[in-house]
């Protein structure tokens, strides 16, 4: 267990790059270029290598392995978090200059979730070893579940939170980007909290999936916590990226249901083979790599105009 003083190492700079990136780069609203989001996903990815050397310094070779698959493991899983900011966003006509916004304070509320779901589930299986087992087959079921499942489908209508606060929507207008406005005296939400919240309650969905897999990797509460911070918080400047591109990345859905099917297996199987880590890391970066390559390159050729057939001589 790290001493007191990892954590708050660790949220101390989360607290700084969080402030630079909302209070001083993106204080104004408006719509974030390709180029720029291109840059900042860098920074985060920068960020999170320079916290992995820094568990490897203080923590080990191991604890460094453990941090950077469990990064990997929650960004490829993250994909999913993409396809439905998309999906919200095209649904509520979200403005371009507010998504930065509403994606920023989603991911904070995103970052509190997480962490009580991670402690809770260290909590469990420390206490009770054969929900080892439990979340094992859990998550072969969510990988055969993801994997034959024809499409992804989101449907914003039917968040329980939509239908539940939609009458207390103050004006349609997003306004200023704001969350609240009064309105008579009375304090009411606008469509960007709508959207803040759904965004919110379909992160508790994934975290049902993703943490359970970071869990089978390792179960120390601070190399957990903070590969899925660093995973989640470049979540917005990707999206930016490829948020429209996201439809066509098709195999990498299948490729996450064999991530995750090997890490359930991984977990059911560890009471009598410890799996290495660096096998781990490696399947997980060859089976995420080889996805995108393949959706990628089936994408090329389903665009490739066909070759036009020769005229016939009369």
């Amino acid at each position: 267990m790290p001493v007191l003083w990892q954590w708050v190492v660790f949220h101390v700079l989360l607290g700084a790059a969080l402030w630079i990136d909302l209070g001083v780069v993106h204080r104004r609203p408006e719509a974030v270029g390709a180029r720029r989001a291109l840059a900042w996903v860098g920074v985060w990815v920068a960020l999170a290598l320079c916290f992995c050397l820094g568990i490897h310094l203080v923590r080990g070779h191991h604890a460094a392995v453990l941090f950077l698959t469990g990064y990997l493991v929650e960004q490829s899983l993250s994909v999913d978090n993409l396809f439905v900011f998309y999906v919200v966003f095209q649904y509520f006509h979200v403005p371009k200059k507010f998504e930065h916004r509403i994606l920023f304070w989603g991911i904070i509320g995103a970052l509190v979730t997480r962490l009580s779901f991670i402690l809770a589930g260290v909590a469990l299986l420390h206490r009770f070893e054969w929900l080892t087992w439990v979340l094992g087959a859990f998550l072969v079921f969510t990988a055969a579940r993801m994997a034959f499942s024809k499409d992804r489908q989101v449907h914003p209508e039917r968040n329980p939170v939509f239908k539940l606060l939609r009458p207390f929507m103050g004006t349609q207008s997003y306004d200023s980007g704001r969350f609240f406005i009064r309105v008579n005296g009375r304090l009411l939400i606008t469509p960007a909290m709508i959207v803040l919240l759904v965004i919110e309650t379909s992160d508790i969905v994934f975290a049902v999936d993703s943490v359970p897999a970071i869990l089978a990797i390792t179960t120390d509460p601070f190399l957990v916590y903070t590969s899925n911070a660093f995973a989640i918080l470049g979540l917005r400047s990707l999206y930016s990226v490829v948020g429209k591109l996201i439809v066509s990345f098709e195999f990498l859905h299948h490729g996450l249901s064999v991530i995750l099917a090997f890490i359930g297996v991984k977990m059911l199987i560890s009471n009598w083979y410890t799996m290495p880590v660096g096998v781990t890391l490696g399947f997980v970066v060859a089976v995420l790599s080889s996805s995108l390559l393949i959706s990628v390159g089936m994408r090329r050729m389903a665009n490739k105009p066909g070759d036009t057939p020769p005229n016939d001589a009369s």
